[in-house]
């Protein structure tokens, strides 16, 4: 009956979450060791860069998707999502990095189903 639309409720992204989620739990557990070790350091090797990343999702759900996993990571935050790409900002280079790879984007494209 279609009640629900699949942008607001979206149950059809369930099976591919199966991979993605422990993904990114495991990306979040290493960023978090990343940022203790900058912190732990007695010099602070950060170098806060804002830059501008492909976003390749086609869905809402897909783009926040993606820009909350970003933001979850320590040490990157998703500041703005525009049509086609996320504004980063990394607490390191490293962190912007991991980012621009695509890796995580692909993964999202993934658990959309659009690759």
């Amino acid at each position: 009956m279609e009640v629900a639309d699949h942008e607001g409720f979206p149950i059809h992204l369930g099976p591919k979450a199966v991979t993605y989620w422990p993904w990114l739990i495991w990306e979040i557990i290493k960023a978090n060791i990343d940022v203790a070790l900058i912190i732990i350091k007695p010099k602070l090797e950060i170098s806060p860069v804002l830059f501008r990343s492909p976003a390749s999702q086609k869905t809402e759900v897909g783009q926040v998707t993606y820009a909350n996993s970003i933001t979850l990571t320590p040490g990157t935050i998703t500041v703005a999502v525009n049509d086609g790409s996320v504004d980063v900002h990394a607490l390191t280079s490293g962190a912007a990095d991991e980012v621009i790879s695509g890796r995580m984007d692909r993964r999202a494209c993934q658990m959309e189903g659009d690759t």
